[in-house]
């Protein structure tokens, strides 16, 4: 007889486990009771994470939105066809259809069960084609070295996920552009993307646009929510974390570990679902020891840690960089400006770049400005604190020696060679007419 029943509750395990839909039933109370593995494959989840555990405990649902398992627990009637959006423990968002049943037993509602269908793809498909935004994505990011290739990639990851980040960088790496990428290529590209600046306005001011204001708070106080209530479901962006006050970083911290916000002058806290991007123009540790950075609040920020390479460690970028410039302004100016000259390059090369790609997009910028019929920008185009700056020599100056300007040419023609062919060594030995093993050899020589 127990054989019976083993054999029984084997064959009951398997066939819920093949049956292709998810089912979600759960007792009187709340507690998950059957959780079969079509339902495990919607939300991601394992077993452990949501068996015997109330539903309220493991499952996040947005403010205006309530479980059709607890609703047909609450008001013990059918629902089918309901849409549902909702999130994992790890903060996943996931979007289904349900058909919803309350469970009697001798006259007395005992549970609910669930049968549900994915759509979370579609839905995320269905987003993106007909609800097109205004940001950045990855496919903004222009460069191919290695350097920015390997933080896309982990950028990319990081959109897979609802944990919090931070990315460091010096002024004008476009900390931003990551920002965006990663919120519009994630999930919440549905939701709201708002970016706040920290050092851009006096601490008290700060404090009531993050986390909102009750009436009468003080003078001239209203009912206002704060960015973290705009942000519910979407991504909040603090550029410059590391220009916040200490104290303020403390109250940062309490609503990042409990997701719950309180306005100032108000006594209630609102739960938000928002994830923070924080961006950080100095390393963390520097701030943690000049005390501009909570060491608490940098491990809770640093879940997912990206470090944006300057503009002086990817000099590989650079062509490809000064000609998306060149395209962005050509079509403004109404020019036809077809490049730079081997000479430009060159000091290109040998600058130190302090403000980054946002420095030389200027540049071509101001350069552009003062060009008439010609259309290659050359060392007498650029700004004249460049030109008198030291960094290179002008033409009525001393000129460099003919090896010097063969040695960059010829890596200048190397690298737009391997830029026009994706890097294909073969290819661009091929357009060079060179055998690979000599252009091989020239790369290394030329630290290429």
């Amino acid at each position: 007889m127990e054989e019976t029943k083993d054999v029984r509750l084997a064959l009951y395990e398997t066939i819920m486990n093949l049956v292709d839909a998810g089912i979600h039933a759960v007792d009187e109370e709340g507690r998950t009771m059957i959780y079969n593995q079509k339902m495990r494959d919607i939300e991601g989840m394992d077993s452990r994470e949501v068996l015997y555990k109330k539903l309220e405990d493991v499952f996040r649902f947005r403010s205006s939105e309530e479980s059709t398992l607890l609703k047909a627990l609450k008001t013990g009637e059918e629902s089918h066809l309901v849409k549902q959006t909702y999130f994992n423990n790890k903060g996943r968002e996931i979007t289904s259809v349900n058909h919803t049943y309350p469970f009697y037993y001798k006259g007395k509602l005992a549970g609910a069960v669930e049968i549900a269908e994915d759509i979370t793809k579609i839905e995320r498909l269905i987003r993106r084609n007909h609800e097109p935004h205004t940001g950045y994505t990855f496919h903004h990011i222009i460069g191919k070295s290695k350097a920015i290739s390997e933080v896309i990639e982990f950028s990319r990851r990081a959109a897979r996920t609802s944990s919090y980040v931070l990315i460091i960088g010096e002024t004008g790496t476009g900390k931003e552009l990551f920002a965006q990428s990663i919120h519009y290529e994630s999930e919440r590209s549905r939701g709201p993307f708002i970016a706040q600046n920290c050092a851009a306005l006096p601490d008290n001011l700060i404090e009531s646009i993050l986390f909102g204001t009750k009436k009468g708070a003080f003078t001239g106080a209203v009912d206002r929510a704060g960015l973290f209530e705009q942000a519910d479901g979407g991504t909040l962006l603090l550029d410059e974390i590391n220009a916040l006050n200490i104290h303020l970083q403390a109250k940062l911290l309490r609503v990042l570990q409990e997701k719950k916000v309180k306005r100032i002058g108000g006594t209630q806290e609102k739960p938000v679902d928002v994830r923070v991007i924080a961006t950080m123009n100095e390393t963390p540790y520097e701030a943690i020891a000049n005390h501009r950075l909570r060491k608490d609040l940098y491990y809770r920020l640093g879940v997912v840690t990206l470090f944006i390479p300057p503009l002086r460690d990817r000099l590989e970028d650079l062509p490809l960089l000064t000609g998306h410039f060149i395209q962005k302004y050509n079509p403004l100016f109404q020019m036809n400006v077809r490049g730079i000259t081997p000479e430009v390059l060159t000091f290109f090369r040998s600058y130190r770049w302090p403000g980054n790609i946002r420095e030389l997009e200027h540049m071509i910028e101001a350069a552009m400005n003062v060009m008439l019929d010609e259309d290659m920008i050359e060392l007498r185009h650029l700004p004249m604190q460049y030109r008198q700056s030291g960094h290179f020599n002008s033409p009525a100056e001393k000129s460099p020696l003919l090896k010097d300007r063969l040695f960059e040419y010829e890596k200048h023609c190397i690298l737009e060679a391997l830029e026009a062919n994706g890097s294909n060594i073969s290819k661009a030995a091929e357009q060079l007419g060179l055998s690979r093993q000599s252009l091989q050899y020239r790369m290394k020589r030329l630290g290429i």
